[in-house]
């Protein structure tokens, strides 16, 4: 039996109260004429059929004109600091509102995380298709294609579940940082980051990993990498602190520490000025995404940088080519990434 779809689920999908969607359900002012239609489009799509029958006359013509509106759903599950308010997360999402309202598409943002809500919401003769942003459940992906619905995924797949997919080019980028640091003479490196959290930080950990091979450079063991989330500042300040102290009593810090994100390279900074390791006369720091804060650290931090924006407007190009072509064969697109050399790099102290 189909769930009943509440006035705060369309509010959550919308991004308004559900004051707002009460008045605008009801055909009462108070409410804009682009925020009504926007409620009204997701009321449909959530299979509010039986409120909106019985709203007024005026309503229930804006109610008609939004059943034939185009719209796509952006799935983007609320986990691991995943959400829009992220400085990486929430640039993709901008991209793919900006190219969406470009194309006069309406869009469909759905945050929850379980087969059973997702299964329950989803309309799919309303929706042209649907764009995945990071990670996604195995069996959400498995309802997807068991419905038949056009997908694209940015920054995740799933081998099971082959489909389009949007990435930076991780492996190139991080070879890109790792050969620039080689350049300035390192030749005692550490890569933190987890290779199991994602498929991003697997392939930058494999891109660092064979630019040194190429090179002949032998990494310390052990550990040649210490295993840490994305975002999760407070773990990875503890497990960093934790691993310097035990390293530091055997041997000589390596000179070149590569982190598989901002985040990471921005927790390891503050440990490293902690304990009184200077950065970067004594060790080099680099990260990966170029967020906000990246640019503001002391010392700023040297990264990569990701048209976060852009991977996002497209994905939309990418699900629009797809239902243009549905026969044609499956692309995983890889965009560029820029170097941006700031100042915690530079050449070693020792070697």
């Amino acid at each position: 039996m189909k769930r009943k779809v509440s006035m705060q689920q369309i509010a959550d999908a919308v991004g308004v109260s559900k004051y707002a969607v009460s008045k605008a359900l009801a055909g009462q002012v108070g409410v804009s004429a682009a925020t009504r239609d926007k409620i009204v489009e997701t009321a449909k799509q959530l299979g509010y059929d039986k409120k909106i029958k019985s709203a007024s006359k005026g309503f229930k013509q804006a109610v008609e004109q939004s059943v034939s509106a185009r719209t796509v759903a952006v799935l983007m599950p609320n986990v691991r600091y995943q959400t829009s308010d992220s400085t990486f997360w929430g640039e993709i999402m901008r991209g793919i509102a900006t190219e969406l309202d470009a194309r006069g598409v309406g869009m469909l943002m759905i945050t929850e995380n379980t087969v059973e809500y997702f299964a329950h919401i989803l309309n799919p003769e309303g929706l042209l298709g649907i764009i995945g942003v990071g990670q996604i459940g195995t069996p959400i992906l498995l309802e997807l294609q068991h419905r038949n619905i056009p997908f694209i995924l940015t920054d995740h797949e799933e081998s099971l579940i082959p489909c389009d997919t949007v990435f930076a080019n991780n492996t190139d980028s991080m070879a890109m940082i790792t050969a620039h640091l080689l350049g300035l003479g390192h030749r005692r490196f550490f890569f933190l980051g987890d290779a199991e959290y994602s498929r991003s930080f697997a392939d930058r950990w494999a891109g660092f990993r064979n630019t040194l091979d190429m090179q002949g450079i032998e990494l310390d063991q052990p550990p040649e990498r210490l295993a840490l989330s994305g975002n999760d500042w407070e773990s990875n300040r503890q497990t960093v602190r934790e691993w310097l102290v035990a390293y530091k009593e055997e041997r000589q810090l390596p000179t070149a520490w590569v982190c598989a994100n901002d985040d990471i390279a921005l927790s390891v900074m503050y440990i490293l000025q902690e304990h009184g390791i200077r950065v970067p006369e004594e060790v080099s720091v680099s990260g990966f995404d170029n967020i906000d804060g990246s640019a503001r650290s002391v010392p700023a931090l040297s990264t990569l940088d990701i048209d976060k924006s852009e991977m996002g407007r497209r994905a939309v190009r990418c699900l629009f080519d797809r239902l243009a072509n549905p026969s044609s064969r499956l692309e995983k697109i890889l965009l560029s990434c820029e170097l941006v050399i700031r100042d915690s790099i530079g050449s070693p102290a020792y070697r």
